[in-house]
């Protein structure tokens, strides 16, 4: 399903190649004035606006059909609209299998019915509303000083070290239009360029912090902070694994080393390092939040690939025609910051309810 969230319910939809997409998002507090041209900017960095970037050039402007009027919220759902201007459907064909995407599962799913046309409700295309849900998030919590950046942790076989979570690299990366501060922003942008050149692709990891967050958010085991965060984050295509604190390595540590001692200083309870990521329990410890996620290489390459002719029942070798990113991991950023937001605000309003909201 398409839905998610119970304290602000979320339906997503649209399909890459339809009219348009949206979102709708559910019991926003009515009276709370929304800053649109942020919005738009959170959008905008989230499009295609370099030469490593796919040539699929939408605009990516929205419109809000319900639920606001007069600069601020109704109380009734809020509906964002954004359309598909820029669609060439001719490379598409419904009986060749792209490997690496959703073809084969969807088109036995729904008997043929599914709009196969740029992955149809699975692509990448739909996360555009959920950057827009991300900054109406990050509005609301802004009264909270909580704040939300990713940053480039590996990229292809090239890591770089952990950045330190200051407010101010946390912010520089949310506004930025690349997730990675110099010097490692050049020595991405120049890996991508290389990748793009031979028609083939790359994946990497990005590291993401939330800084400010309260002690306590989550409940036990099935809604905990960290497994709601994970379900959003997981829902991206292109995301396969994500992890928190030191992640795998943990599993070649003692838990002598493992465990993030605390201490008091001044009447102060703190934490000597951050190796479980700012949950224990699912609950949030006060910690900065830190996560990985791996984003796979960009399935669709110029590189011809084996895979199946379903009319013809016979293997092929197949080269894709499209315009696809070399590296989906820069775009990637802007849509795991949004879902962060979102995740913080549905744990704060089940926490405090609405009325912090102004």
């Amino acid at each position: 399903m398409s839905t998610f969230g119970s304290a602000i319910p979320i339906s997503l939809f649209g399909e890459s190649h339809q009219a348009l997409i949206g979102i709708t998002i559910h019991n926003l507090p009515a009276g709370v004035e929304l800053d649109l041209d942020e919005v738009q900017n959170a959008l905008n960095r989230r499009k295609p606006h370099a030469d490593y970037h796919s040539a699929r050039k939408e605009p990516d402007t929205f419109t809000i059909v319900s639920g606001f009027f007069n600069h601020k919220t109704t109380g009734a759902p809020l509906t964002i609209l954004i359309e598909n201007k820029d669609v060439k459907s001719d490379t598409y064909e419904q009986n060749i299998i792209r490997p690496g995407t959703s073809d084969y599962p969807a088109k036995i799913k729904y008997q043929n019915y599914n709009d196969y046309r740029g992955s149809g409700h699975f692509s990448g295309r739909l996360t555009a509303p959920l950057v827009a849900l991300g900054e109406i998030s990050n509005q609301l919590l802004a009264q909270k000083n909580i704040y939300v950046g990713s940053s480039i942790k590996q990229l292809y076989q090239t890591k770089f070290d952990s950045l330190e979570p200051t407010e101010k690299n946390i912010k520089s990366l949310y506004y930025s239009g690349f997730p990675a501060l110099e010097p490692n922003k050049t020595k991405c942008i120049n890996t991508i360029l290389s990748i793009k050149n031979t028609n083939d692709s790359i994946g990497g990891i990005l590291e993401t912090y939330i800084l400010n967050l309260p002690i306590g958010l989550g409940e036990p085991f099935f809604n905990g902070f960290d497994s709601f965060l994970s379900h959003v984050i997981l829902s991206i295509p292109s995301i396969k694994g994500i992890s928190f604190g030191d992640g795998f390595s943990l599993a070649s540590q003692l838990g002598s080393q493992a465990n993030d001692p605390l201490t008091i200083n001044a009447n102060k309870i703190t934490f000597e390092k951050n190796a479980m990521g700012g949950t224990l329990g699912g609950l949030t410890t006060g910690q900065p939040i830190k996560f990985q996620t791996v984003i796979k290489p960009t399935p669709s390459i110029g590189i011809p690939q084996r895979t199946i002719n379903t009319d013809q029942n016979k293997n092929i070798t197949y080269t894709i025609n499209g315009r696809h990113d070399p590296c989906i991991v820069p775009r990637v950023a802007p849509v795991i910051n949004a879902l962060s937001y979102y995740a913080v605000l549905e744990f704060m309003i089940r926490n405090e309810g609405y009325q912090w909201i102004k």
